[in-house]
């Protein structure tokens, strides 16, 4: 009997929940052995990571479109997909697209229900699909894991799943993200042209991660020379032209750089050679920056909502997102004091260390083995 994962996310290389998926199959990998199987759309093109080549592997030919409206009209005529996963015991879904299956119990991953809270930073298209088919998959899954508490109340709030069936289940960051040789930090600055000291922000260039505010704060920190540039890494992703028009006329623009997508090898650099790592966004699921970041040894300063509190803990300082005076209060407070500074690296690295991927998989792997079991049927009377 085999336990699916849908790894599509991983393949076609979805940013964090590409991380996600990645981080996970590999901390279930040796927990589960043979029992892991991988499903991925796209067929048989799709590139694997090589220390997945030996799992055994099922995929649909259709393109991420295509298979997006074939899953939800076969959800909504309950048209079953089981034959698509030979020998199934469980299927779990890490991205917002649920398959129908009638006869294999099904877990899901929730990440966030941002288009829920901000649907004007959604292109339309997207949000009516995700708006019409998340309460069908949340009522169709048979056990839901929310990457956060946040993501959790939301669930309950939004769509009134109840609580039981909701397992809170953190992310951590990737095994590769930690404090970094001074050499390799210097020549990653070097490679990407990055100043000696900047306010760092990741993440996909899009209008809830609030660039826009971030770069109006840290003008201020500019000219009382606390740093040299402000450096976002990240590649563009939707409705990110009100940003750019903003950049352009700012009148610090030779002072932000932008490497666009930076590779996970020199990632964890940039994280360590960041004076501060800012992560301004108006709404998170999970907020993996800010565990790299700590991870690393960066300071972090992050907003005060949604999940963002709950993950950096007492290690992050935070302000309300909409107050970019606040903000630039806040960065300001850490780049001016030194014994903080070093202080919050501390407790940063503290922070980090309490999450894993092996504490996310064997809890991931402890809910598969109890919704296999919730879901076999009954035994019959003895004759």
């Amino acid at each position: 009997m085999a336990i699916y994962v849908d790894v599509s996310s991983a393949v076609h290389q979805k940013a964090g929940l590409k991380r996600y998926t990645e981080c996970l199959v590999d901390g279930l990998g040796p927990l589960l052995g043979d029992r892991l199987a991988l499903f991925h759309n796209g067929g048989s093109v799709a590139k694997v990571p090589p220390s997945w080549e030996g799992l055994a592997r099922v995929s649909v030919k259709a393109g991420y479109k295509p298979w997006r409206a074939s899953v939800w009209l076969r959800q909504l005529s309950r048209f079953w997909m089981d034959e698509l996963l030979p020998d199934a015991q469980l299927f779990h879904a890490t991205e917002h697209l649920l398959p129908p299956l009638g006869g294999i119990p099904t877990v899901l991953t929730v990440h966030d229900l941002v288009f829920e809270r901000y649907p004007e930073y959604h292109k339309p298209l997207n949000y009516w699909f995700l708006r019409v088919t998340m309460p069908l998959f949340c009522r169709r899954a048979t056990a839901i894991i929310a990457v956060s508490e946040s993501t959790k109340r939301d669930l309950v709030t939004y769509y009134g799943v109840p609580e039981a069936k909701i397992t809170v289940i953190p992310e951590a960051a990737a095994p590769g993200f930690g404090p970094q040789d001074p050499d390799r930090v210097a020549a990653v600055r070097e490679k990407l042209g990055l100043p000696d000291r900047y306010v760092l922000t990741v993440g996909t260039i899009e209008p809830r991660k609030n660039l826009g505010r971030l770069l109006e704060s840290v003008g201020p920190l500019l000219s009382e020379r606390l740093i040299d540039g402000l450096v976002i890494v990240g590649a563009k992703g939707w409705l990110y032209e009100a940003f750019f028009e903003a950049l352009e006329r700012c009148a610090w623009r030779d002072r932000v750089i932008l490497p666009g997508f930076v590779p996970e090898e020199d990632l964890p650099s940039v994280y360590a050679g960041a004076s501060v790592t800012a992560v301004p966004s108006l709404y998170e699921g999970f907020g993996l920056p800010v565990l790299e970041a700590m991870a690393c040894g960066s300071p972090v300063c992050a907003s005060e909502v949604a999940s963002l509190p709950e993950v950096g803990g007492d290690a992050a300082a935070y302000f309300p997102p909409a107050d970019t005076r606040a903000m630039t209060r806040c960065l300001r407070r850490v780049l001016a004091d030194a014994s903080l500074c070093q202080e919050m690296v501390q407790s940063g690295l503290r922070r980090a260390a309490l999450f894993s991927w092996e504490r996310t998989a064997r809890e991931t792997m402890d809910l598969y083995e109890q919704t296999i079991e919730g879901s076999a049927p009954e035994a019959g009377p003895a004759h």
